[in-house]
């Protein structure tokens, strides 16, 4: 026996802000049935074939110390770190620390809109060069 993930879940201030984020970071989208608005402390977003999703709760504290789970984001083909980094940067992403190395390795840290951290690591065709 084993479970599954069914979501994982952030806690947020503003859920509906950071799901609109995170949906451009990730090319995901909130369900056209159930729509995230203004006000809602719940906002879900998928990835297009369903299989990921994250979940923003509205929680009344800010985030105070450094995330115990972050993602590691890889760009998907066509893209590289550094492309991919502007990206994220012109999106809202703060970048926190530069763990780049002179041989091309290494990833970027950065936070989003509430400082939750999370890293852009080299593309697939980055590493396999």
């Amino acid at each position: 026996m084993a479970a599954r993930i069914s979501h994982t879940t952030i806690d947020s201030r503003d859920a509906l802000a950071q799901s609109v984020f995170w949906s451009a970071v990730l090319g995901f989208a909130e369900d056209p049935d159930d729509p995230n608005v203004p006000g809602d402390d719940e906002c879900m977003i998928f990835s297009s074939d369903g299989t990921q999703r994250l979940l923003f709760i509205e929680v009344p504290e800010a985030k105070e110390l450094k995330n115990r789970l972050h993602l590691d984001l890889e760009p998907e083909a066509g893209s590289t770190r550094d492309e991919e980094l502007a990206r994220l940067l012109q999106l809202g992403a703060r970048q926190v620390d530069d763990r780049r190395r002179s041989d091309g390795s290494g990833w970027v840290v950065l936070a989003d809109p509430e400082s939750n951290e999370f890293c852009i690591l080299r593309s697939r065709a980055e590493r396999g060069a």
